[in-house]
């Protein structure tokens, strides 16, 4: 089934994503055709702090929620009453701003009389795929590379997801943002070194990141890559762009293309291992960290071992409405239940069936 509920009628799903420091809601149809997606960045305000503040993502929420829906409703040519289901984020995420969205639909779910979906805001990542590749369909493999978690899945259906192997500590988009930091790069910080590792070579030895029961640790590879830094520093080098240095210092640009390299390569060495092992033949990337370049291009490699590769759109890597609502449609349509009356947010919320390390 693609795009389609049984009946033959289109389905219209209002999706709500408030999890970090986007303010987000798209109206999508069918699960796939995107009618609109509206998106109030924090990112300029987080910026000052060189990173999201907790209480202050929550406030600036409470503050756009309310456009950010009427302008996706406006946009999409559509009212609330055209809306067939309303989909929310109610985990993973911070717990204030997971509040906002949440009690945000399920009063307008109260209000309207729209049944209301709860969604896992790291599955909604992989629905995003069904947006920007219309003839994905599951079985897939799918790389999950977010700021908040990092997992290669068997998508065995829209609604069936097996881990297949996750990190067991740091997320690989947390890694890069602690790492661009200690740099004093700009945030968000895995766009700033993705920009700068293209100018540099990888020519700094660090930790993998496979560990030996197949999992991702990026805890080790953060922390070498910060006292390689701190240790430069001591012994007198500076650590600058690359105009900026003499010799003995360390070049920014360099450090960040060996930290992507480590990062990323272990990512593509476990999805292709997983990819072998299934026998299947579509790979799909999902997460903020699917927009990386470095990354993005490993994948495409595999289209010369004969596997098709469907990489999302980059506006729909980051957080956004979009994905939300698109599996929202799948929810609504596979016949789960909606969210009771009492859902609340749940910050630390897993993958489905995803087992303890």
């Amino acid at each position: 089934m693609i795009g389609s509920s049984e009946k033959g009628k289109d389905v219209f799903v209002l999706g709500i994503e408030s999890s970090c420091d986007e303010t987000a809601a798209s109206v999508v149809k069918n699960g796939r055709e995107m009618l609109s997606n509206v998106i109030h960045s924090q990112i300029e305000i987080h910026k000052l702090y060189g990173g999201v503040v907790p209480e202050i993502a929550g406030r600036n929420h409470v503050e756009a929620i309310d456009s950010t829906v009427a302008l996706a409703l406006s946009e999409a040519k559509v009212t609330i009453n055209d809306i067939d289901a309303i989909a929310v984020t109610y985990g993973a995420g911070l717990v204030g701003a997971l509040l906002v969205g949440v009690s945000f639909a399920k009063a307008l779910s109260q209000a309207s009389g729209k049944p209301l979906y709860a969604i896992n805001h790291i599955e909604g990542h992989i629905a995003a795929n069904y947006i920007t590749n219309k003839e994905l369909e599951p079985p897939f493999i799918c790389l999950l590379a977010s700021g908040g978690h990092t997992a290669v899945t068997r998508v065995n259906d829209y609604t069936d997801i097996t881990v297949l192997c996750s990190t067991i500590d740091d997320a690989v988009g947390e890694a890069f943002d602690k790492v661009a930091r200690t740099m004093g790069l700009s945030y968000p910080g895995g766009v700033s070194v993705d920009r700068l590792s293209r100018e540099g070579k990888p020519i700094y030895r660090f930790n993998d990141v496979v560990v030996d029961n197949g999992n991702f640790s990026y805890s080790g590879l953060k922390t070498a890559v910060i006292n390689f830094l701190h240790t430069k520093t001591q012994q007198g080098a500076k650590i600058a762009l690359r105009n900026l240095c003499g010799e003995g210092d360390v070049a920014i640009e360099d450090v960040c293309a060996s930290f992507t390299k480590y990062a990323i390569d272990g990512l593509i060495e476990r999805t292709k291992e997983e990819l072998e092992k299934s026998g299947l033949k579509s790979v799909a990337v999902a997460g903020g960290v699917g927009a990386n370049s470095y990354l993005r291009q490993r994948l495409s490699d595999f289209e010369k071992s004969g596997y098709k590769v469907f990489l999302p759109d980059l506006k729909l890597c980051t957080d956004n409405g979009a994905m939300i609502a698109a599996l929202g449609y799948y929810e609504m349509t596979s016949g789960k239940s909606p969210a009771p009356d009492t859902l609340n947010a749940m910050p630390t919320l897993k993958l489905r069936g995803e087992r303890p390390h």
